[in-house]
């Protein structure tokens, strides 16, 4: 894990824009992410956070926020929590797909066929969940009706 996250996920986040949303440099060199960007709950400044992703059908993706199995949320999901609307930056076919979107938290069973698709998306990923004690939001972002 890098030293400082913040200046990680900068990093992240010019190569991806920098390369039309392919990753070019460092440990993700060649990974599929995206970018959401969400409202600050506490002071309503907007960060940028790279996340692994995957889609669930179309103009809908999922995230989970595993925060690597710490005992608390990450910051962004406190910050969609707050303000479900966010942007979302997406590789596409001729670059970056930049739009707005809607995030809900999946539960019931929405969340268990999420849970199973991410196991076999990434089973590292989905085994997170075993190695804390709060359950790992699932995080549904849709994109907004134009």
């Amino acid at each position: 894990m890098p030293s400082d996250m913040r200046e990680f996920n900068r990093s992240v986040v010019a190569d991806f824009r920098a390369n039309g949303g392919e990753l070019s440099d460092g440990m993700l060199k060649g990974s599929r992410v995206v970018l959401l960007t969400t409202v600050g709950a506490r002071g309503g400044a907007e960060h940028t956070t790279p996340l692994a992703f995957f889609a669930d059908g179309p103009d809908r993706i999922v995230l989970w926020a595993s925060n690597m199995a710490a005992p608390k949320h990450p910051d962004w999901y406190a910050n969609l929590a707050a303000n479900p609307s966010v942007t979302v930056e997406v590789p596409g076919a001729d670059g970056i797909d930049r739009y707005q979107a809607t995030a809900s938290i999946a539960s019931g069973d929405e969340r268990a066929r999420l849970l199973t698709a991410l196991a076999e998306f990434n089973e590292k990923m989905a085994a997170h969940q075993t190695m804390t004690e709060r359950e790992i939001p699932l995080v549904v972002v849709e994109r907004a009706a134009q």
